[in-house]
């Protein structure tokens, strides 16, 4: 959906938004506003001209991306996603690339708890069953008092594990360089090998870097505890997927993954059929938690922009 500038008068397109003004809230009516919200058909060239403001509707990157050549005085690119590997690399040089850090906290968090929980107390196997009509009583591990190994300490795994603590597991915390929270210590990832080992679940809430891709491997994997869970709500990428498979057709490990490579996952691929493996379709962010926390954001941003000032959540920089 195009809608036109929403400043009557207005001769110059500044600001390309996925929402309208009235919509975010809080912001001047006199901004030179298009709304393009990623469906049908793309803004026309005449009117991006003047773009120097870009708010990619969320899940519309491909769609976005091929709109950049038409903006010769964009200056900041604003990302709905928290992950912005896919983007990145066809922004142009010299222009602002920012994520959504902090946006998708909240739902991501609380699918993660969701998946460890479900994979852990046999929902599926619930489900079936009630599908069946059988009744299959049994005995499953609880959350309580088992060791959480967050890979990666974000702003997500930091709303992750302030969910977790109700639960009363202990947790342990890698990321790329070590340093302390305020709930304890963050160890480095050179320190994975030491740490695997004492974990019953471990969450991958890494970005998708040159370093992170393929990091969870067969040497990765074979240093997890028998029966441990593997939970991904990061990149499809970070994970080795044959070496993933192997280790849950061999009964080894169980996994619960938001996120998958490839992706989506194509009809007939063996991870469907993978035992003790539950699979959600990419969906961490994608709740009600979701719009009034981008809203935020974009109000946030644009403001700073209009007011010279410093954006947040900066990824790559320009020459602004």
């Amino acid at each position: 959906m195009v809608a036109g500038d929403s400043t009557a008068g207005s001769d110059t397109v500044r600001f390309l938004l996925p929402y309208p003004l009235s919509r975010i809230g809080g912001l001047p009516e006199d901004l030179h506003v298009m709304v393009w919200d990623g469906s049908g058909d793309p803004p026309s060239p005449e009117s991006l001209t003047g773009v120097e403001f870009f708010v990619v509707p969320y899940g519309s990157t491909d769609a976005a991306v091929a709109l950049f050549g038409r903006m010769p005085f964009l200056r900041v690119v604003q990302s709905l996603s928290a992950g912005v590997d896919d983007l990145a690399r066809h922004v142009p040089p010299g222009v602002v690339l920012c994520n959504a850090r902090g946006v998708h906290d909240a739902s991501t968090a609380e699918l993660a708890v969701s998946l460890i929980l479900a994979s852990l107390r046999g929902i599926p196997d619930f489900v079936r069953a009630q599908t069946a009509e059988t009744w299959q009583p049994g005995f499953r591990p609880a959350l309580a008092d088992r060791t959480v190994l967050l890979v990666g300490h974000g702003s997500i795994a930091a709303a992750l594990e302030e969910r977790l603590i109700p639960f009363e597991c202990d947790i342990l915390r890698v990321a790329r360089t070590a340093r302390t929270v305020p709930r304890g210590a963050v160890h480095a990832l050179s320190q994975l090998a030491e740490l695997l080992p004492r974990a019953d679940v471990v969450v991958l809430t890494l970005p998708l870097t040159d370093e992170t891709r393929g990091l969870v491997d067969a040497g990765f994997l074979s240093l997890m505890r028998d029966g441990a869970l593997l939970v991904n709500v990061s990149r499809g990428a970070v994970v080795d997927t044959e070496a993933l498979l192997r280790e849950l057709t061999a009964g080894r490990l169980l996994a619960a993954l938001d996120v998958t490579h490839p992706e989506p996952l194509p009809t007939g691929h063996p991870l469907w059929r993978a035992p003790n493996t539950l699979i959600s379709p990419h969906v961490g962010g994608n709740s009600s938690a979701f719009l009034p926390r981008a809203m935020r954001l974009i109000r946030t941003q644009l403001l700073c922009h209009r007011a010279g000032e410093p954006l947040a959540n900066i990824v790559t920089k320009g020459s602004r």
